[in-house]
């Protein structure tokens, strides 16, 4: 992948980069502020505002596997266009939900045009990322924390202002994200779907246990991803003597390692093998990092928040090795003419994973305390060492260059 300075070399890679940068920059400054759009705006209570969007989730892991399918049959360009408009729409209808079945029928649309999206996206990174898919992915990895960043900035000054007309205007900014990212998207080539090996392929991805097996460990493994953003801030409020704003340090850590060392930690992690190893050390990573997170409760304010900034390090470490090894994996352990139904299967252990999180992390990590933090460290652990297990079970049915 050739780069000039921090931006990739104009082309496919540099559009579909530029594409995924304005659709997470809409998304991730809506998902910050749609309970308190349902709560202050619609006038919806606090339980049928987190059963919507509960059921929305629910609603948008479904699409995957089946929107990937037509994507591979009839090529992922056209299909990733239509979900965009989808979602366009979606945001657009929900300025005028003024009831819980709206609401959540707004946001169920959205969640699945988006879980399609992606389905439909993985081919296109796939093909366009060439023989350096694990980087390309790590610098849209890069690029979507940075985006995030900013709508969490941009989320947090609309939740500041807390005006019906403010959240109105950030709803109508999401929809036009979308317009933006599909007139970025209309400028990629088009791509011709490749043969399917069989006509029984259709339901291949859910057929394929060793494929399967990986989606479950990555989908524990990205458990991760909600202690730094989750489990930590309320840790700092709740359990430490902490500063509060130290919350914001450790998202900035967090953050600055992921935009400037993902692609760096990505090089050398090529095929099945140097998957397996960076996941392996992935998971005693967060064991390490929760443990020193964890020790941080009886300590005074200052040194709680030194080793808090360490803990939160070495755990970061730990997302980029395993990022880039789940990238690896999830395109190398996936045939060619099936990215699309394989990246939907993908999408719905990550979907998984970010429902279960909170609820998992809430009971061991702050019910339990400095022992939860060590026990969801150990599954951490657990799970990364599985992962080369299933990596050589499936370089048994297919060429993973393990």
């Amino acid at each position: 992948m050739v780069r000039r300075g921090l931006l990739l070399e104009s082309g496919p890679q540099r559009r579909l980069a530029l594409g995924g940068f304005i659709n997470q920059l809409g998304t991730a400054a809506f998902l910050a502020t749609a309970p308190l759009y349902a709560l202050r705006v619609i006038g919806l209570p606090i339980e049928q505002v987190g059963l919507g969007l509960g059921v929305a989730g629910v609603v948008g892991l479904l699409a995957g596997p089946p929107v990937g399918h037509l994507a591979d049959r009839r090529g992922p360009h056209g299909v990733f266009l239509v979900t965009l408009l989808i979602q366009a729409v979606a945001m657009v209808s929900l300025l005028f939900a003024h009831s819980f079945v709206a609401f959540t029928a707004a946001v169920a649309v959205t969640d699945l045009a988006g879980a399609s999206g992606g389905a439909a996206r993985g081919p296109m990174i796939r093909r366009f990322g060439g023989d350096e898919v694990p980087r390309f992915r790590s610098y849209l990895r890069s690029a979507a924390f940075l985006a995030s960043t900013f709508g969490a900035l941009a989320a947090g000054a609309v939740i500041q202002l807390d005006s019906g007309s403010a959240y109105r205007a950030l709803i109508l900014a999401n929809a036009l994200t979308f317009v933006g990212c599909a007139a970025v998207m209309l400028r990629l080539p088009r791509l011709e779907p490749l043969p399917a090996a069989t006509a029984s392929d259709r339901w291949l991805a859910l057929r394929d246990k060793p494929y399967l097996a990986f989606v479950v460990l990555d989908g524990i493994l990205w458990i991760q991803g909600e202690v730094v953003t989750y489990a930590l801030p309320l840790w700092v409020v709740l359990h430490t003597h902490a500063p509060r704003w130290f919350t914001g340090v450790a998202l900035a850590v967090n953050t600055v390692m992921v935009v400037v060392l993902q692609v760096r930690t990505s090089r050398g992690i090529k095929g099945g093998r140097g998957a397996g190893r960076a996941t392996r050390r992935a998971g005693l990573a967060f064991l390490v990092g929760m443990a020193v997170i964890a020790m941080a409760s009886d300590l005074p304010g200052w040194a709680a928040v030194a080793i808090m900034t360490a803990g939160v390090a070495v755990h970061t470490v730990g997302s980029l090795w395993h990022a880039a090894g789940s990238m690896e994996l999830r395109f190398r352990l996936a045939p060619a003419h099936a990215q699309g139904q394989y990246s939907g299967v993908f999408g719905i252990g990550m979907g998984l994973c970010y429902t279960v999180a909170p609820a998992l992390l809430g009971l061991l990590c702050l019910g339990w305390g400095a022992p939860g933090w060590l026990v969801m460290g150990g599954v951490f652990v657990a799970a990364g060492l599985a992962m080369p297990v299933v990596v050589r079970w499936a370089g048994q049915s297919r060429e993973l260059g393990v």
